[in-house]
């Protein structure tokens, strides 16, 4: 797995206060695991700590980090000690976005300094329309689909003569993943092809197909 290190310096001029730093964002690729947030937290001052801990604060929902608090123990003055999270993204994260994971350094006599890192998720490299969850499927299932970029999306459910039995997307998405669902409540037992094309600023269009199984 590929990992990304991301540096953090907190350098209090003294234990006492609060210090909120930040950098720019640094872009993680689309849906990958094996990041690593490095967080090295100094002691600038002569004064000891006796205790230091690490937490990671409002987390987002996609993405998944380990471990939420992180126990530095004693340290000294004048000297640094290094905080390791592993991190993944999932596919639900909306891309090209900025956003903030806080940190929170805790000391021993009740000091909190905070540290914002900054990332930003990269869109998908290719276009894709997965297979639909569950399949076969009785009435429902799902749909997901990823983009690279902003399109114009029409996702259409055929029987296998063609006709069309229902739309589910017709219009503009955002880069990314997407997911619909289809309720074939009304349809009959048999195969479907689900169909999607995208269209794209330039005009070009992209289309995939797939068969999928309703069993009453």
């Amino acid at each position: 797995m590929k990992q990304l290190i991301i540096p953090f310096f907190l350098l209090p001029a003294t234990v006492a206060g609060q210090s909120i730093m930040s950098h720019g964002a640094i872009e993680i690729p689309f849906a990958s695991a094996g990041h690593v947030i490095e967080l090295t937290i100094e002691n600038a001052s002569s004064i000891p700590q006796s205790s230091i801990t690490v937490n990671a604060a409002a987390l987002p929902a996609w993405l998944t980090l380990e471990p939420r608090e992180y126990a530095l123990g004693a340290l000294p003055g004048r000297t640094g000690k290094t905080a390791l999270f592993m991190f993944a993204v999932e596919k639900a994260a909306p891309v090209n976005t900025d956003h903030t994971l806080t940190f929170t350094v805790n000391g021993s006599s009740g000091q909190t300094w905070s540290k914002g890192v900054t990332i930003r998720i990269a869109p998908p490299a290719s276009f894709e329309l997965f297979q639909n969850y569950p399949n076969p499927f009785n009435p429902t299932t799902s749909i997901a689909y990823q983009l690279p970029l902003e399109s114009r999306v029409r996702l259409v459910i055929y029987d296998l003569l063609g006709k069309e039995v229902s739309t589910l997307v017709d219009g503009h998405r955002s880069a990314g993943y997407h997911q619909v669902e289809w309720d074939a409540s009304d349809a009959s037992s048999g195969l479907y092809v689900c169909h999607i094309m995208a269209t794209g600023h330039d005009g070009r269009e992209t289309v995939r197909n797939r068969m999928m199984m309703l069993v009453r």
